[in-house]
């Protein structure tokens, strides 16, 4: 299976942006593919998703604030996430739809 690796979070203040990237090792063209959000004390929530032809889905939460891509020549999936608020840290993961195959994650921190 392919492994996964996150990049592109930090802190940020309220209002900003953030751009994070999942590099895989191999080929993702046949992966639905998956952002997720995991905070403390709280449930783990699919943020956003992207089938193998481009279709997107979000969650209420983020709907207009984020957008995921993919770009599979580079192997990578992106997610801008922009207006972010407080209520957006978390850790920060991608993952194959529908399998266990996840990357580490990368942790975002909104201060307000």
């Amino acid at each position: 299976q392919v492994q996964l690796v996150e990049s592109g979070g930090g802190l940020v203040q309220a209002g900003g942006s953030l751009r994070l990237s999942c590099a895989a090792s191999g080929s993702i063209s046949s992966f639905n593919m998956g952002w997720y959000r995991q905070a403390p004390g709280k449930q783990r929530e699919l943020v956003a998703s992207i089938t193998t032809s481009g279709t997107t889905n979000y969650a209420d939460s983020v709907k207009g604030r984020f957008t995921i891509s993919r770009d599979n020549a580079k192997n990578t999936v992106y997610l801008q996430m922009n207006s972010l608020k407080p209520e957006d840290t978390a850790l920060y993961y991608c993952k194959v739809m529908f399998t266990t195959n996840r990357g580490p994650g990368t942790q975002v921190t909104v201060s307000s």
